[in-house]
Formats: structure tokens, C-alpha cells, sequence
């Protein structure tokens, strides 16, 4: 068992200093003039900072030496004013590698507010002193310093067969840190559904017994990540990469995690390959994304210096990421972690498609009442009617998908029974008579997961992505009334925290880095022709985020919607969007929010049509590729007036985006480029990367919560009623 000053933390260096303790036995030294020989061989994937505060900020290396593997080794850190280290801040500081952490170190100093240090890392070895690359980070400003900010913020930054050249136009820009909103890296090694690596981008686990064997429609296996090392391997194969090395040498990071950190559309240790075939709880893999992520990240705990990451703490105790920032007077970064403490989603991939989750007399005594047919629809009960005729025939369509016909009793849809009818009729050896369908004239009527759009038995559409809105609204609002821990997101303790730092906060802006979409996304195919009638209806596109979760982001949206000059950064989905997404029962109650795209991953609107090509259903209407490539033209219908509350989207490009903020303004310019551009590198063409880039501006005005967009060299502002700049 490691000793408890063996786990891995952040060692506190306070600059100028005589002597600074560090990691076990380790004492500052003052070392005569020596020779420094360059040393990249030995730190591969460079240094990094981040976790900027005023006076402090944290610095992190990783020495690797093939020769000591396993060994723990010793680094210096000097810290100094210039590039040349010619003005040095107090004396080399000895840190220790610890094997256990993958030889990453890191280290808090601790100055001067709002101010630049230089800092390096040398290794000694045959007694010559091997040096890394020089890193430059930045202090935030003093409390009520009144000094403008200038910050980036990114998100999903897939490694496998894409590029990095949305960093390399980002080390360009000056500014004082950078926001990382999640998908750092992705977990899997080729998933063909979205990856296709090739001999330049590609990830090979060291031991890939140790990780998940995946595969896609019989395709070739692919690999997803599962042990410590598999991480490791990630973190280590991503941060090889020259462009996001030059970021991290730049300027400081503060990131958070959303899901591939861990596993995709993952919600606590639990992940989601197998669509709800078997359970994929896993706390052990849980944990190890965590650890590596903690040894990789310049970042520890601000509220208890001496955190040490401890691999035997229980789940999800062994480490919090949630955290704010302070920005001089004008910038308070809350950042949150939506994916350790949330549930499932509310509808599980191997719902039973037929069974009803709410019946006539239940939704009539609810205070919503019974529905339109367009959302409650008739039932019978299957082991009943018909003498149970129907049942069997259920039943073995079921066995023969290897669901458990078990599952199959009590009131099921008749739309559902009805489409298997229809699909047994037509089948290669139909019934002889073929079976007649089930009459629904008179029938109760209720919600089942058919009426959510749930067609197959482990599916992801209509349970993850795209169901049926009106429906879904009706059934998470009736759930959440029941049980409110339906829709935890933050869970209680982040939730109360996250309210309080808000609520408390003097600075002019309230700025929260929220990994993924607070404004509804959604489209309304009614009107829509060459579409069978069971798709002309209102959809979500995806509910594993705040869509998936309505009752409580209108909840939270009321409270801090009061508050003024409240932006949410937001990510994951690859698209570049803008709008002001308000309180459900009050339009008034809302703030700002500015969504930027994707680094390196396919972009929105990809895989949308990638999914339409995948599906068995969706696949053999010709009408439903053609709307995939048309999503934003969808999402921003001024006729059927889905979205009032989103301004601006863009589903098909790459990029990141600038922020910029005083005391009178936020101004938000979003850098986007063809999301063919990643496919190809760009390192030394980089003025040709971004002669293609565009530029599209907006910006919020202190004292309100209102969207403005620069449009022909002037600011209009975006009216929510009548879907217009004005």
C-alpha cells in the first residue's frame, strides 16, 4: 500500500522562497552553473498549467526514462520572470516522479497576482542535466483588479485519424487562459462509427487485454479503454501531439470532463455500449479515467492544498472536480462536473418498445390530464386481449432479437402491436390468414415508450436520440413530480454549491462552464413531406443532456435567470450555436449562452447523417438524409418557430471561440472552419489554415441578459418573438 505522502498532489512552491518542501524527501537546491542539454526525449509530452488563480497557478510535467520504467525519478522546476531564465523566482525546486502516477508530476506555485512566469523542468541523468521544453503561464488578477479578460474556450478534441490545426490557429491568439469543456480524449481506438484512424492518428493500447472488445455490425473489433494503463496510453498518444503541446506551453488550461473521458454518454461509473443487454456498471474502470485524468491535468483541489489522489477512496469521494475561478472584478468561471453525481437517462435503451409508462387513469389525474391522441394513444393489455393471441406473437418476434419475452405483459401500445403485425404480415413467411391488427376505437389511452419514439428493444433512437418531444415532456415532468433525483444532474451537494457560488458572487459576470447544450435542440418534421406520419412530430435530438433533463434545467434556469449577466459556455455537441434559454414557465427568467465547436471531432450535422445511415428504419427514408444535412436550416425554422430561444447555428464546421470581457461587455467571436479541414495537418501551413477560418461575432451588454450579433458591421439583437436581428 502507498504511504499517504506517496499519492499523488499538487506540491505548494511559494516563488522566492529560501526553502520549499516537496514531495517525500524532497529539498530545494541551489545548483552552480551547469550545461543544459535539450531534453524533449525525456519529458515527451511537454509541460502544461492551468488552474490560474490569483497568485497561484499549477504547473505539470511527465519524465519518461525506458530505462528506470517503474522507477520513481527526481525533477527540478525552475521558475523565472523571463524565457531566458535570467531572472529566476527563488531557487530549482526537487520534485519527485512517482512511478504510481506514471512519473506525471505537478506543482502549485504560488506569487504575484496578474503576473507571467516561465517555468521548466530538468532531469538529471549520467550527470547530465536534460531540460524540457519552457512553458509560460499567467496568474489571474488580484480580486478588484478592474482589467479586461481575453480567454478561449474548446471542447471534443478526437486524436484518432483528425488533426490538430484548431490549435495551431489558437496559438496565435493572446490570451489569458483557456477553458476546456470536455472530451479531452475519446476512450475508444477506432469506433467506425465516427473514428478511422490511420497510421499518423491512431491509438494502440499497450495491453489491450485489459481493455473492452467492441465491435459494430460485425465489424472488426475496436477497443474502448478500461484499466489505468489503457488511460494512460490515451493521455499519453493525445498529448504527443505538437499543436496541443504548444497550447499547454502557452497559456494556462482549466478543464472538466463530459463523457469520453470516461465512456461515451456515460452517467456516473456506469457506461453505454450494450444499449442495456447487460449492465456495464464499473467502478474500477470508473476510477482509473478518473486517476489518469487527475495525473495528466494541471489541476488540484483549491480548497485543501495537500489532496492527494488515493486510488482506494471509495467512488465518487475520490475526487471533485467542480471548482470556480475568479477573473479580477469582472469574471467569476464556475465549473461543474455533470456526469459523476447524474442518473440514467429516462429512458433505458431496453425499454420494452409496446410497454406504457403512464395509463388513462393516471394521466388523467395528473395535472397535466389526459393528452391529445397525438401523445397519449390507445392500449390494451396483452395478456388479455384477444386470448392472447397477440402476446405470442410478441413474444416470439422478441425471442427471436434476444429480448426476454418475459417482459412482454401488462398494457402494451397498440400502435406498437399493430407495427409488428404489419411487419410479421410482410415478413418472407407470413401467417396464413395474416394476422388482422388491433382495432383501437375505444381503447384507453396512455404514453408508452412507442409514443417516445422507442422502436427497437435496445435501440438508442427514441431512447437517447431523437424522441418524440411532446410525449417525452409530458412523461419526464410526471417523473420528475414523483421523484426529483429522476433529474439530478449536479447531484444535491454540487447543486447547492453551484446555486450558492452564483447567488454569492459580487463580480460583474457570472460566466458557467457547463459541458453540454442548455438550449433545447429540437425540430418539428409535422409539416414535413416524404416522411412516414408516425415522424411528422416535434423531436429532441438527443436527451442525454439538459434535453433529457427539462424540469430541472427550467428549475435551476429560474433561479439564476434572475441574477443578470449569467453565460453558459457550453460544448459536446459539435456545433457552434448561440442563443437564451429561459424558464420554462417564464421567458423573462433566462441568460445568455454561447456554444462553440467541435477541435477535431465530426461535426453535428456528420453525425447526424452517419446515424440516418445506420439505421434500419431512418436509412430507408430516402427524406431523412436529406433533413440530416439540413439540421441547422431545421433548427432555425422561423415557420414552425421550434426554437425561439436559439439565435444562431452552425452544425458542419470546426473551430473554437475567443471570449472577451470588461465591465460593460462580453463579446464572443467564434472561429469556424469546414469540417473537412482536420482530416489533413496543417503544422507549418498554419497562416493557409486560417485564411480559411471565419469569424462570426455576438456579444452580451452588463445589466441584462440579452443577445446582440454583429451583422454588417452593426449590433442587432436577437428578438425571441419574432425569430429576427433587430
Amino acid at each position: 500500500m502507498l504511504s499517504r505522502r506517496s499519492f499523488l498532489r499538487a506540491t505548494v512552491v511559494t516563488l522566492g522562497a529560501a526553502f520549499v518542501p516537496g514531495c517525500g524527501d524532497d529539498t530545494s537546491t541551489t545548483p552552480g552553473p551547469r550545461e543544459l542539454v535539450d531534453g524533449r526525449a525525456y519529458f515527451p509530452q511537454s509541460v502544461a498549467s492551468g488552474d490560474p488563480r490569483p497568485g497561484s497557478v499549477v504547473v505539470w510535467t511527465r519524465v519518461a526514462d525506458a530505462e528506470k520504467a517503474g522507477w520513481d525519478l527526481d525533477v527540478e522546476l525552475e521558475v523565472a520572470r523571463d524565457a531566458a531564465f535570467t531572472l529566476p523566482v527563488g531557487e530549482p525546486i526537487r520534485l519527485r516522479a512517482l512511478a504510481a502516477y506514471d512519473n506525471c508530476v505537478k506543482a502549485r506555485i504560488v506569487g504575484e497576482p496578474a503576473t507571467t512566469y516561465h517555468y521548466r523542468f530538468i532531469y538529471e541523468r549520467d550527470g547530465i542535466s536534460y531540460v524540457s521544453r519552457v512553458g509560460r503561464t499567467k496568474t489571474a488578477p488580484a480580486e478588484d483588479a478592474d482589467v479586461p479578460v481575453r480567454f478561449a474556450f474548446v471542447t471534443c478534441q478526437d486524436f484518432v485519424g483528425r488533426y490538430y490545426n484548431t490549435f495551431l490557429a489558437l496559438a496565435t491568439e493572446e490570451i489569458d487562459f483557456v477553458v476546456h469543456l470536455g472530451d479531452y480524449i475519446y476512450e475508444t481506438t477506432g469506433d467506425p462509427s465516427f473514428q478511422t484512424p490511420d497510421d499518423a492518428r491512431k491509438v494502440v493500447f499497450r495491453d489491450p487485454g485489459a481493455a473492452i472488445a467492441l465491435s459494430a455490425n460485425g465489424d472488426e473489433a475496436f477497443y474502448a479503454a478500461r484499466s489505468l494503463d489503457n488511460y494512460r496510453d490515451l493521455y499519453r498518444t493525445y498529448r504527443s501531439d505538437p499543436a496541443l503541446q504548444a497550447i499547454h506551453e502557452q497559456v494556462p488550461m482549466i478543464p472538466t470532463w463530459d463523457d469520453h473521458e470516461f465512456s461515451n454518454d456515460c452517467w456516473g461509473a456506469n457506461g453505454n455500449y450494450l444499449s442495456g443487454r447487460a449492465s456495464e456498471l464499473d467502478v474500477s474502470r470508473r476510477k482509473a479515467a478518473n486517476q489518469a485524468w487527475f495525473e495528466y491535468q494541471p489541476v488540484d483541489d483549491p480548497d485543501d492544498p495537500a489532496f492527494q489522489y488515493d486510488p482506494a477512496a471509495p467512488y465518487p469521494g475520490d475526487i471533485r472536480i467542480y471548482r470556480d475561478f475568479t477573473y479580477g472584478s469582472h469574471v467569476h468561471l464556475v465549473v461543474t462536473d455533470l456526469r459523476s453525481y447524474r442518473p440514467d437517462h429516462l429512458i433505458p435503451e431496453d425499454a420494452f418498445p409496446g410497454a406504457v409508462l403512464f395509463d388513462e387513469a393516471t394521466l388523467t389525474a395528473s395535472p397535466f390530464g389526459l393528452p391529445g391522441p397525438a401523445v397519449a394513444t390507445p392500449y390494451v393489455d396483452i395478456d388479455t386481449h384477444a386470448g392472447g393471441q397477440y402476446k405470442a406473437v410478441l413474444s416470439q418476434v422478441a425471442a427471436a432479437s434476444g429480448y426476454d419475452p418475459a417482459r412482454i405483459t401488462g398494457n402494451v401500445s397498440v400502435d406498437y402491436i399493430n407495427a409488428v403485425v404489419a411487419q410479421v404480415n410482410a415478413g418472407p413467411t407470413p401467417p396464413e390468414p395474416p394476422l388482422l391488427p388491433v382495432d383501437p376505437a375505444g381503447r384507453p389511452r396512455g404514453i408508452s415508450s412507442f409514443d417516445l419514439n422507442k422502436v427497437g428493444f435496445y435501440a438508442q433512437i427514441g431512447a437517447r436520440y431523437f424522441v418524440h418531444k411532446d410525449a417525452f415532456d409530458v412523461m419526464s415532468a410526471l417523473r420528475y413530480a414523483a421523484d426529483g433525483a429522476t433529474q439530478n444532474v449536479m447531484g444535491d451537494a454540487q447543486e447547492a454549491w453551484f446555486l450558492e457560488t452564483l447567488t454569492g458572487s459580487g463580480k460583474t459576470w457570472k460566466i458557467w462552464a457547463n459541458e453540454f447544450n442548455l438550449v433545447p435542440v429540437q425540430v418539428d418534421l409535422r409539416q414535413v413531406a416524404g416522411i412516414p406520419a408516425n415522424m411528422q412530430r416535434r423531436f429532441y435530438m438527443g436527451v442525454e443532456g439538459w434535453d433529457g433533463f427539462p424540469d430541472k434545467r427550467s428549475e435551476l434556469l429560474a433561479k439564476i435567470g434572475v441574477l443578470g449577466n449569467v453565460v453558459a459556455l457550453t460544448g459536446d455537441l459539435h456545433a457552434f450555436m448561440a442563443g437564451t434559454p429561459w424558464a420554462a414557465q417564464d421567458p423573462t427568467k433566462k441568460i445568455v449562452e454561447f456554444m462553440t465547436g467541435a477541435v477535431s471531432s465530426t461535426p453535428f450535422r456528420d453525425e447526424l447523417a452517419s446515424q440516418v445511415k445506420s439505421d434500419p428504419v431512418l436509412s430507408q427514408i430516402p427524406a431523412a438524409a436529406v433533413l440530416a444535412l439540413q439540421i441547422d436550416e431545421l433548427l432555425l425554422d422561423t415557420t414552425t418557430k421550434i426554437n425561439p430561444h436559439l439565435a444562431h447555428a452552425e452544425s458542419s464546421t470546426h473551430g473554437y471561440t475567443i471570449a472577451e470581457v470588461s465591465g460593460a461587455e462580453m463579446v464572443v467571436t467564434m472561429y469556424s472552419i469546414s469540417g473537412t479541414e482536420v482530416t489533413t495537418s496543417y503544422a507549418g501551413k498554419t497562416a493557409d489554415f486560417m485564411a480559411k477560418m471565419q469569424a462570426t461575432r455576438f456579444k452580451t451588454v452588463a445589466g441584462g441578459s440579452e443577445l446582440f450579433k454583429e451583422i454588417d458591421g452593426a449590433w442587432k439583437r436577437w428578438d425571441p418573438e419574432m425569430l429576427v436581428w433587430a
